[in-house]
């Protein structure tokens, strides 16, 4: 057991060796890159937008349900949806539901070139096939995750906002007022630093497990779902790791 998770430690940083050699076409990389921040960002913005406003709206109604005592202002209530978005739901929820769109995207995509030997044929012809398939999507995703986060956020603030109008459960300008309290923007790029961490581990560990898939359609299947549980446990001990590192 012990054996088996060394050797795959080992393999997995040999792949990101050869993922982060020099391009040999700067173009192509340019060209794949777009392609890849299309596929990759841009299609989840719908997904990560419509959760968004509901999370938002539902701590809203959670937080409110919490502070009924009259000593507390209810400017609270904006404040805390608003850290709890930022510190948590925005970075860490947000990745793990991605590690599930993202992650068997990437997987299935490279493992399925891998069972039909396309793979194969690039290594024939010379070309570096870890880089040319995974590094743009590795790029793509690391450097653009955190417009993803700011999404969050702010649709977030959205959705507890229309609750708030609907329902007034809190008087809006105290929901307001609470988003502005306290303002502290370490927290932005510390969420912003865990989503560009979380997406490379995503991208990678997916990555890394399609590439390596074998056993047919079927083992392009296991592989995507290995991706996707391991990616997952992975970003809740980097969220407690990065956590305990940057806020104390």
């Amino acid at each position: 057991m012990i054996k088996k998770f060394l050797v795959s430690i080992g393999s997995y940083v040999l792949f990101l060796k050869n993922v982060f050699r020099k391009p040999e076409k700067w173009k192509i990389f340019w060209r794949q890159l777009i392609i890849e921040s299309d596929k990759l960002i841009l299609s989840s913005i719908i997904l990560v937008g419509v959760i968004s406003l509901f999370i938002g709206g539902v701590l809203v109604i959670q937080t409110a349900s919490n502070l009924e005592n009259p000593i507390i202002d209810k400017m609270y209530i904006g404040y805390m949806v608003r850290e709890s978005l930022i510190l948590e739901f925005c970075s860490t929820m947000v990745a793990l539901i991605l590690a599930g769109k993202m992650g068997s995207n990437i997987a299935s995509e490279i493992g399925s070139m891998r069972i039909t030997e396309q793979i194969d044929a690039m290594d024939m012809m010379g070309v570096n096939s870890a880089g040319f398939l995974v590094l743009p999507k590795v790029v793509a995703t690391t450097i653009l995750s955190p417009l993803l986060m700011l999404l969050s956020l702010a649709l977030g603030l959205v959705g507890g906002w229309v609750v708030v109008n609907a329902t007034q459960i809190i008087p809006p300008p105290s929901y307001i007022t609470g988003i502005k309290a306290f303002w502290n923007g370490f927290y932005v790029f510390y969420s912003c630093f865990k989503m560009s961490l979380f997406c490379f581990m995503i991208s990678s560990i997916a990555a890394f497990n399609g590439y390596y898939a074998k056993g047919g359609s079927l083992g392009v299947g296991r592989s995507s779902t290995k991706a996707i549980v391991i990616t997952s446990i992975l970003i809740l001990l980097a969220d407690l790791i990065v956590t305990q590192l940057m806020l104390y």
